[in-house]
């Protein structure tokens, strides 16, 4: 199926859903978004500092890796640290 608006899977799902009118209004919308804000803060809140070394070579990695998605090497870190602790990420054996 060609997209003229070039959605991927998940886009076009939605799309579907929100024709079939599946989808419905949030009620108290601003409250809502306020609370979910304020739940997203929280979770990502970073209140802790720590200092590691690594080698320059996977420092370089750890850069270009970031650079290609889009964010700073720090948070990839952050990230894929965060994913470990909670258990989506699984160490290789």
């Amino acid at each position: 199926m060609t997209n003229r608006l070039d959605l991927d899977r998940y886009e076009v799902e939605v799309l579907r859903s929100f024709e079939r009118g599946e989808l419905s209004s949030i009620r108290n919308f601003e409250q809502e978004k306020r609370r979910m804000e304020a739940a997203a803060r929280e979770f990502f809140k970073k209140d802790q500092r720590i200092n590691i070394r690594i080698s320059s070579r996977d420092l370089e990695n750890l850069q270009k890796k970031a650079a290609a998605e889009g964010m700073p090497y720090q948070t990839l870190i952050s990230s894929t640290l965060h994913k470990f602790v909670i258990g989506k990420l699984k160490p290789v054996n």
